[in-house]
């Protein structure tokens, strides 16, 4: 079986693990109709579903000065954990493994060499990179807190230190989360993406360039972590900020909007460069007998409701995302 590995890329307590619970779910409840699913191993099953319970229990009381409450992955390159899914048609053997890598987000401000290490294998090694941002640091406060939170600049230079020499395709999504509040109309969703872009326009400028543009394809997803809870205000207390969320329905459960948008886009990636990578320079042969139809329409699922209006947009690469 092939295995392609993910990593889920940003700085502490922005929400990773609570983001790839609410995409494995929301794709599982919103795609029970086509042949193709994914299946987590026991320990990924596990964790997903403690995290799971976890955003569903959240209350009108919650924590307030911690926000969505976040897990930080476990001390040291050797004890991280793995998130592994299996893709496939449903019934039948899965053909694609995929492996999501999680890591300390305190790494990227590390000094440590073996750390730093860890990082550079992430980026070298994984073909797709989803980069958590907490939507409340960028947008409030005129996004005084962005770079506090979010780490921006350290995150592009990650990038340039290790995106050269690219050989085959990278798929970056960077998916804004806790954005509930400013998805509400099409207005608040659209200042939500040009702050993402001005606010990572030296790594855009970045993938632009001339050697990194056609194999590099990036997309903007923002999502509704949990969907009934929504950002009040800020309090700076002993010089850190506490971001304070409140439900505007006593009685709204865990309800999130658009959790499925990051995935969606990563499987067609997947799917694209799995069946190249199967055939290689003969693809035409593999068109001309009909061989992958299947994966192909299974695909055409996924992309006929991918979003690219209301703060969604594929900023480059369409071709790595068209089957």
């Amino acid at each position: 079986m092939r295995e392609l590995k993910i990593t889920m890329f940003g700085p502490r307590y922005v929400g990773k693990t609570s983001l790839l619970t609410a995409m494995y779910q929301q794709l599982e409840d919103k795609n029970r109709h086509i042949s193709i699913q994914l299946t987590p191993d026991l320990n990924t099953s596990s964790t997903l579903g403690e995290r799971l319970a976890e955003l569903k229990s959240l209350s009108e009381d919650f924590d307030a000065s911690k926000g969505i409450a976040s897990s930080e992955a476990a001390a040291g390159p050797n004890s991280l954990r793995s998130f592994i899914f299996d893709l496939g048609k449903k019934g039948t053997k899965p053909s694609l493994r995929l492996h999501f890598q999680d890591y300390p987000g305190g790494y990227i401000l590390t000094k440590d060499k073996e750390e730093q290490e860890f990082i550079k294998k992430l980026l070298t090694e994984c073909v797709a990179v989803l980069i958590a941002i907490d939507a409340p640091s960028i947008m409030e406060d005129k996004g005084k807190w962005h770079q506090h939170r979010n780490r921006s600049y350290e995150i592009t230079d990650w990038f340039k230190r290790y995106y050269v020499d690219i050989k085959s395709p990278r798929l970056v999504i960077l998916a804004p989360v806790k954005c509930e509040t400013y998805l509400q109309d099409s207005k608040s969703a659209l200042k939500l993406l040009q702050r993402i872009k001005q606010e990572y326009a030296n790594l855009l400028a970045f993938f632009k360039a001339d050697l990194l543009v056609s194999k590099v394809a990036v997309v903007v997803t923002p999502v509704q972590t949990v969907g009934n809870v929504f950002f009040s205000r800020i309090e700076v207390i002993n010089g850190q900020p506490h971001f304070f969320f409140s439900k505007q329905d006593y009685e709204a459960e865990y309800n999130p909007q658009d959790a499925e948008q990051p995935l969606k886009y990563l499987l067609r990636f997947l799917l694209k460069i799995h069946i190249q990578g199967q055939w290689g320079m003969f693809n035409f042969i593999r068109d001309l007998f009909g061989l992958d139809n299947e994966l192909k329409e299974v695909a055409r699922e996924f992309a006929k409701d991918c979003k690219t209006t209301g703060g969604f947009e594929v900023i480059q690469g369409k071709n790595w995302l068209n089957i």
